[in-house]
């Protein structure tokens, strides 16, 4: 889970509470951080004078600018390059889920496209026409794609770029906004030379070819060589899709960082933990924005309105790592097998069920007391936590270990 709470000792004063923000801030890398450095010294400094309405305030202020963020993601590319698979990739969906860009048709692109994410609904992905057609000449193609609206811009290839598209990179940089090549259907490549050169082949030689000639189609048109990603949309666990998810999240602004790593595809473990851990920023600034102001422990009862609470959390919590029961019942049906048995593997399904004995509340105290054991109690800082807190950082950590696992148990059925 990492760590969640300082060693620090119970008193109240201003210091620990500082120590207690420096020391959990320090466990993060700052491509981590869902707040800035920046605001991070800004709230300290609060702090240290005891201006605690400050320091509250401004993590209210980030924590709304976080959640509101818009991303705006820009996919460009020529008709059969696989820039379909790739938005959908970046979804998280298939192509045949609702909302899914359409794979395998006649380019029909003729005006920028948009595609919401399902879960992340401040994350916009546009599909954008290929530069240099009748209705998008090069001159104006950015002015009409209205180049100002998002963040980056993706250029996919299933070949070589062309010089078009060497050229809208280059007014891109000038524009001063970041821009990613991606060479996709790379499996496709290494599977028709493995077919037509049974005896020969290598895959890593013939991925190191691919990506030489890519470079080599820089450098004829005398432009700086940036890093190229080998993806497969179908395969995104292999070859460059994790590298290029981690350097989009290195390059994002810090209050973006946060959706757009809750927006990733649970492809590997480490893709998972990582969306846990922005999570866990979150959860633990509204516990502290809550107990900074408190002068006493606010660990009472849980109150109908808090389990009502907990209850959606939980639920949201399922959803954005893939442990829902919607997410399940299609895992199930890819595996051939039947929901319940997989929902025998994992915990979150079960954590809200009751006998008849005891109430709601009282099934989510028994969690409460696992949480608390599991890491030295409660207040283990200065600050107070609400119960609701603690059971939403257990929600958490119990969902993050489900998806590991599914991911694990799906890999083993394939």
């Amino acid at each position: 889970m990492g760590q969640l709470f300082s060693d620090t000792s119970k008193n109240e004063d201003n210091g620990d509470l500082v120590s207690s923000f420096k020391t959990y801030f320090k466990n993060f890398k700052i491509e981590n951080k869902i707040i800035s450095q920046e605001t991070i010294n800004l709230i300290e400094s609060y702090l240290n004078k005891g201006n605690l309405h400050e320091a509250n305030s401004l993590i209210c202020d980030a924590l709304k600018n976080i959640d509101n963020a818009p991303i705006n993601i820009a996919v460009t590319g020529e008709s059969g390059g696989g820039k379909s698979s790739f938005i959908n990739a970046l979804l998280g969906i298939g192509p045949e889920d609702e909302g899914a860009a359409q794979v395998g048709v006649i380019e029909t692109t003729m005006k920028r496209t948009s595609y919401k994410h399902p879960k992340i609904k401040t994350l916009t992905v546009w599909d954008l026409p290929g530069i240099g057609t009748q209705k998008f000449p090069p001159k104006t193609y950015l002015e009409e794609v209205k180049f100002k609206e998002y963040d980056f811009f993706v250029i996919v290839s299933a070949t070589r770029f062309t010089k078009l598209e060497l050229e809208l990179a280059k007014a891109i940089e000038i524009m001063k906004k970041n821009y990613y090549f991606v060479r996709t259907k790379v499996d496709f490549d290494l599977d028709s030379e493995k077919k037509t050169k049974p005896r020969t082949f290598e895959r890593e030689k013939i991925l190191k070819l691919i990506r030489s000639n890519s470079v080599n189609n820089f450098r004829e048109n005398n432009m700086t060589v940036p890093q190229i990603f080998l993806v497969s949309n179908y395969d995104l666990s292999d070859y460059d899709f994790p590298v290029l998810m981690d350097t989009l999240i290195k390059d994002l602004s810090a209050q973006k960082r946060h959706n757009f790593m809750l927006s990733l595809p649970d492809i590997t473990e480490a893709a998972i933990d990582r969306k846990h851990k922005a999570t866990q920023q979150f959860i633990w600034l509204e516990a502290f924005k809550a107990g900074v102001l408190a002068t006493f422990p606010i660990v009472g009862i849980l109150t109908d309105n808090d389990v009502e609470k907990l209850t959606e959390k939980l639920n949201h919590y399922r959803k954005l790592f893939g442990v829902d029961d919607e997410s399940l019942e299609i895992l199930a049906k890819d595996c051939k097998v039947s929901v319940e048995k997989v929902k025998e593997i994992i915990k979150s399904p079960h954590l809200l069920k009751t006998n008849r004995e005891e109430t709601l509340g009282e099934t989510l105290l028994k969690c409460l007391e696992i949480f608390a054991s599991a890491n030295g109690g409660l207040l283990a800082t200065g600050l107070y936590f609400r119960k609701t807190f603690y059971l939403q950082f257990y929600f958490l950590d119990t969902v993050t270990e489900d998806a590991k696992v599914l991911l694990r148990w799906a890999y083993s059925k394939k």
